[in-house]
């Protein structure tokens, strides 16, 4: 029993024995790991903390009076200017303008932000340090709105160079007014420009132009418009004259719109045709068929004003003719004259009855034969005249020698006759109709087809 528990407690130091090496190992190892980690701290430590508050002192910002150009007094300094549309927005006709988003940079050198470096490696700045340097004072001409974005915080970059060179770049909407001409509207192409120009300095202070030519401007591939097919981007630059200031660089970003057609071809043009066609319909009508032909004339004259009407109110009150003013106008005089046409055949039908009814009760008077027709030939009767006798008996006819000058003719209608036309007449409806058609009519069907596709053929050679 003794030696049994002196087992037990030799067994019980040995393991306190190595419980105790390992806590200090550990406590040793955690030991090396902090000192490896301040190491590794003081060797990689933030350039922030050994340049707190002194961002200024190495630009040298408060040695410098920054209000004044650089090199003031000497040449005029260059600043170059590249652009990046990212999207155009939107283009108003009724306003006039159109808006832009891009990327504008500037380019030139202020040996007053020279800092040395044994690396070469640039500075890049948000937009508090632009507020104290001095920046080129460029503007929008002719803009309406403008503003810099400023989601999640202010859009612009300021980055300087150990030799001073800077760039300026930020990130711009601009709504600028751009002179449309719509004298051939929906056909037409527009050539806008957004100009940037020195608002305080002139050329003989600042020179402003573009850093790399035409290729300054460039464009992002999705840029695309509902109504407009973008042509092509260019730049140019010239002087501009005030007789106050003097002479300013001015840049310009032109840019050629092309109008898509398809969409006035489904609105516009193509209802108007097809409301010159139908009033065609009326020609083919019978002229006693007054509400139908007078509610045809009616309806294509109404909605011929609702489409001009409709084109008008989402363009603005110019001065000029546009090309689909043109055509409109014209298909409504093709209309309208379809309406009249038909008054000129009522008329004269009117007219035509009114003569042959007065003719019919002057020699139904003197006949006294009840249930006959009278009908006076002279020898130079017509073809419809000669018709008319048709199923009449020749013994209903009055002698030859009771035959004045002008002949009186009564004619009666027998059984036989009656009903020989009524057999006859499945095969003479078609002759009947075209009986009943007035001249007037038949020249119409011809006339107003082919004048109006000549006007077509005219108006898109011209305009297209």
């Amino acid at each position: 029993m003794p030696y049994f528990t002196k087992l037990l407690l030799l067994i019980f130091c040995l393991v306190l024995l190595v419980e105790s090496r390992k806590h200090r190992r550990r406590r040793w190892t955690s030991h090396l790991d902090v000192q490896r980690a301040s190491h590794i701290f003081k060797r990689n430590q933030d350039l922030t903390k050994a340049w707190k508050g002194k961002t200024e002192q190495l630009l040298r910002i408060d040695e410098h009076d920054f209000t004044m150009r650089p090199a003031f007094g000497g040449p005029a300094i260059p600043v170059g200017v590249d652009v990046q549309v990212e999207s155009l927005d939107s283009i108003s006709e009724v306003d006039m303008d159109f808006t832009m988003t891009l990327y504008l940079r500037h380019y030139w050198k202020d040996e007053r932000l020279s800092f040395p470096s044994t690396n070469n490696k640039s500075m890049t700045f948000d937009g508090r340090l632009v507020k104290k340097i001095w920046v080129p004072d460029v503007f929008f001409v002719h803009s309406k709105r403008s503003f810099i974005h400023d989601t999640t915080t202010d859009n612009i970059m300021l980055r300087v160079f150990p030799d001073g060179h800077v760039l300026y770049s930020m990130r711009v909407t601009v709504t600028a007014m751009c002179n449309m001409d719509f004298s051939h509207f929906p056909l037409d192409s527009q050539t806008c420009s957004l100009e940037l120009e020195s608002y305080a300095y002139t050329d003989e202070d600042l020179m402003l132009y573009w850093k790399n030519g035409n290729e300054s401007l460039k464009t992002d591939e999705k840029i695309s418009l509902s109504q407009f097919l973008i042509q092509k981007f260019h730049t140019t630059s010239r002087l501009a004259f005030y007789s106050s200031t003097g002479w300013y660089n001015r840049l310009y970003i032109n840019f050629t719109l092309r109008r898509h057609i398809f969409f006035f071809l489904l609105q516009t043009y193509f209802p108007a045709t097809l409301m010159v066609m139908l009033s065609w319909v009326s020609f083919w009508i019978d002229r006693r068929a007054v509400p139908a032909r007078v509610s045809l004339g009616i309806t294509t004259v109404l909605t011929m004003s609702t489409i001009i009407t409709g084109v008008n109110a989402s363009m603005p009150r110019v001065s000029y003719i546009k090309a689909v003013d043109i055509y409109l106008w014209v298909s409504f005089v093709f209309v309208f004259l379809s309406v009249l046409e038909y008054a000129a055949v009522n008329y004269l039908t009117t007219v035509q009855e009114r003569k042959e009814r007065k003719l019919r009760e002057r020699f139904s008077c003197s006949c006294g034969i009840p249930h006959s027709k009278t009908m006076m030939l002279d020898g130079n009767y017509s073809e419809s005249d000669a018709n008319s006798l048709a199923g009449y008996t020749r013994n209903q006819m009055v002698p030859e020698e009771e035959k004045p000058e002008k002949v009186v003719v009564h004619l009666a209608m027998s059984n036989e006759s009656n009903s020989s036309r009524k057999r006859g007449l499945k095969g003479h409806v078609g002759l009947r109709i075209i009986q009943n058609t007035h001249a007037i009519d038949k020249y119409s069907r011809l006339i107003f087809p082919g004048t109006y596709i000549v006007f077509n053929l005219i108006y898109w050679s011209v305009f297209s």
